[in-house]
């Protein structure tokens, strides 16, 4: 197989990743707190011989997460925060703690504050934050001060990575902060609202038929290189 031929194939492969991505992000269109994915495409130049050109090689080996803010929306709900400004919440899950932005949650039979699949929401010293069953009126202030009837009970945190490349993506809409989070200074709660995802669908419907449109293109000179070789291997066999 010649330099061409290995090069488009190359080309295909990052652009079936970068497809996947991207039909993953219009999948999470309606998933607050989902931070839209992109690919990054590396470079590697490797040299042929010394009366050879070089090659180039794209190769697509890594995601970057997209921090941006999404739409707030308000639900009214008693237990639905959204953060304004940067910032995360703090879970704690059997993988260990988890940075996200998804602020749905709902007090257990104990009266922790818990994510839709249990996770356990963290106060802003690391701690459950536990709610009284039988309070009235729960309160939550722009600095994340969770009260009971009046009463303050705790405040919820707000994280960021201490290195944002030491952040990954871990599972759904969360985040493994590698490193221990250190606190956003000021941070910003909303009560009744949810962070929508940040995931432009016009946007991303348009760079889905733009990758699907340069696949066929790859595929449809591979299938004529193959022509070729078929062609050339024959007329040599004669």
């Amino acid at each position: 197989m010649d330099s061409a031929a290995f090069v488009t194939l190359n080309r295909q492969s990052g652009l079936l990743k970068e497809f996947e991505t991207v039909a993953n992000n219009v999948a999470n269109l309606a998933t607050n707190g989902y931070r839209r994915e992109g690919v990054v495409f590396s470079e590697f130049v490797v040299d042929t011989g010394r009366n050879g050109p070089s090659l180039s090689m794209a190769h697509a080996n890594a995601r970057i997460s997209d921090l941006a803010q999404g739409a707030l929306a308000q639900t009214n709900g008693t237990f639905d925060f959204a953060i304004e400004g940067p910032g995360f919440f703090l879970v704690a899950t059997p993988e260990g703690d988890r940075l996200t932005r998804a602020g749905a949650f709902t007090p257990s039979a104990e009266g922790t504050l818990v994510a839709p699949d249990g996770a356990t929401l963290l106060d802003a010293g690391g701690a459950p934050v536990f709610v009284p069953l039988d309070a009235s009126r729960i309160s939550v202030g722009a600095d994340g001060t969770l009260s009971a009837d009046g009463a303050p009970l705790a405040q919820i945190g707000l994280w960021e990575p201490a290195d944002p490349l030491s952040m990954t993506r871990a599972e759904g809409v969360r985040f493994d902060p590698g490193d221990l989070p250190v606190p956003v200074e000021n941070p910003r709660i909303l009560q009744g609202f949810v962070e929508q995802s940040n995931v432009d669908p016009v946007s991303e419907i348009s760079r889905m038929i733009e990758i699907q449109r340069a696949y066929e293109l790859g595929r449809t000179f591979l299938d004529r290189e193959d022509e070729r070789v078929r062609s050339a291997i024959k007329t040599i066999g004669q």
